[in-house]
């Protein structure tokens, strides 16, 4: 019975987790069409686009750790309370300034929902196997949401306006707000203290900092602005690295990085996080700008990659009853190191299956990853602060995806203006400059700017496929554990009303 009412919980659970990652990426069909109906401008829309991620990442370490203080359903509960009510909010906005603040304020509610499902449920499925299996459910939700977001998004445009995309999200929290007081016992520290609202701040401002620094060095013509926010980030996030050392209770323990498995597992996210978050980049450029797919027909091309990743992390349990969790990890990897080289294949319309074959491999290769290392993660700590691990873990997938998107786009576009000589800066202004020009010249110079933005793919699956190939030596070298040391459930209250 009861763990039929854990799987139960489960589901439950799965809710939230697919609707956040289906926000991150669903808005990317709708902002041109609600920019128009809301009169934005190209900064307004940037910051549509981005207030919401940015928020989530920046509150995610707070709200892991806020929930072991107060409690992870509860924290979990308001949180989804918060994000229906915000999507309603942001559905009939009424001008761009007040969805601005609508998303913002929707990823403080989504920064709730990640780390507390995650921690909900290495405290609700005690035995190892169970545990890593409902892991990799929560992964494979995770991937899924992201992968079915813009199609989601395509299908409600058909047929009902841009605020459609956000009141998807309305029923699924009813839900979750319904059945999660029944089916979803509570969780919270006797011995987490106070929560140090100086650590709060600090944390905030050193990730948003770091990531609106990085996001903005591929935009920027001028990098200064941009530089001076990694720097203060950084120096922010010394002083908060600083403070949490000294305090008895601090809001993130980064004592757990002396954990050589924790810390090596951590780092594979980040690193696989940037190989993913760029190749993922130059290919949805490569579908539309080179192949001249809509942005549709491209989300549904780029779907197995993300359907990838979700197919690796269901299978990841299995595999571990197989072979070692290192073997599992390291050789996923070696896949998507080899699903990265596919990529420097491609050359031309006739290559599209190429392309989905590369992304499809190179993403179901890091399931392992994110399904036996994230249930590492977790389990290695006590029950207590399996929020703030949760929060690690997170944080790690987020710092990843925008360093990706940074450095390999940058990356890239100095690959295509060498191939250019300097005359183009980008795809996109090649496209608009050949429209000007006499049919045969703006044909050749469309033909030339295509095979520069290929070179850099090319560039971009080496880079990936030497990184997968780097956190598979990691994760062999650090020799993460084969299954997680069970700890004594410390002094916990733990409740089911």
């Amino acid at each position: 019975m009861r763990v039929n009412r854990a799987w139960l919980g489960l589901v439950v659970l799965m809710l939230p987790t697919l609707l956040v990652a289906m926000d991150m990426t669903a808005l990317l069909l709708a902002l041109p069409r609600l920019s128009a109906d809301l009169g934005a401008t190209n900064v307004q829309q940037l910051w549509i686009s981005d207030s919401y991620g940015l928020m989530v990442a920046g509150l995610v370490i707070t709200m892991g750790t806020l929930g072991d203080r107060i409690g992870r359903r509860r924290l979990l509960l308001i949180g989804g309370a918060a994000f229906a009510a915000l999507s309603v909010v942001a559905a009939f906005a009424t001008g761009p300034l007040m969805l601005i603040v609508a998303r913002a304020l929707l990823g403080v509610a989504g920064a709730t929902l990640a780390p507390s499902t995650l921690a909900l449920i290495t405290n609700m499925f005690r035995d190892e196997r169970q545990r890593g299996r409902a892991i990799a459910i929560w992964a494979t939700c995770q991937f899924t949401g992201g992968a079915l977001g813009p199609v989601l998004a395509g299908a409600l445009l058909l047929h009902f306006w841009w605020g459609s995309v956000f009141l998807a999200a309305v029923p699924a929290m009813t839900l979750l707000l319904l059945a999660g007081p029944v089916l979803l016992p509570e969780f919270r520290s006797d011995r987490a203290g106070r929560l140090d609202l100086a650590s709060v701040g600090l944390s905030l401002a050193a990730v948003l900092l770091m990531i609106y620094g990085i996001k903005q060095l591929t935009v920027e013509s001028a990098p200064v602005v941009p530089a001076l926010a990694l720097v203060v980030g950084a120096a922010i996030g010394v002083l908060f690295v600083r403070r949490q050392l000294r305090l008895a209770t601090p809001l993130l323990d980064l004592r757990l990085l002396r954990n050589r498995p924790f810390t090596a597992v951590l780092v594979g996210l980040v690193f696989a996080g940037i190989a993913m978050a760029g190749t993922g980049l130059l290919v949805t450029q490569y579908l539309q700008s080179v192949l001249g797919y809509s942005p549709v027909a491209s989300a549904l091309l780029f779907a197995p990659m993300g359907l990838g990743v979700a197919a690796g992390t269901m299978a990841a349990p299995a595999l571990a009853r197989r072979v070692k969790q290192t073997t599992a990890i390291a050789g996923g990897l070696v896949g998507s190191a080899l699903g990265s080289l596919l990529l420097v294949a491609v050359d031309g319309p006739g290559t599209l299956p190429l392309v989905m074959i590369g992304i499809a491999v190179l993403a179901l290769g890091t399931g392992p990853l994110f399904a036996l290392g994230t249930g590492l993660v977790v389990g290695s700590v006590p029950p207590e602060r399996a929020g703030s691990a949760a929060s690690m873990s997170e944080t790690g997938n987020y710092f990843g995806g925008s360093l990706g998107f940074a450095l390999l786009g940058v990356l890239a576009a100095v690959v295509y203006r060498s191939r250019m000589d300097g005359t183009s800066d980008s795809l996109a202004a090649a496209v608009a400059a050949a429209r000007r020009l006499p049919a045969g010249q703006g044909a050749e110079l469309l033909h030339t700017a295509r095979e520069a933005f290929t070179a850099g793919l090319h560039v971009t699956g080496v880079v990936a496929a030497v990184i997968f190939a780097g956190l598979a030596v990691l994760i062999v070298t650090m020799r993460p554990a084969t299954r997680t040391t069970p700890v004594a459930l410390p002094e916990y209250e733990a409740t089911r009303s």
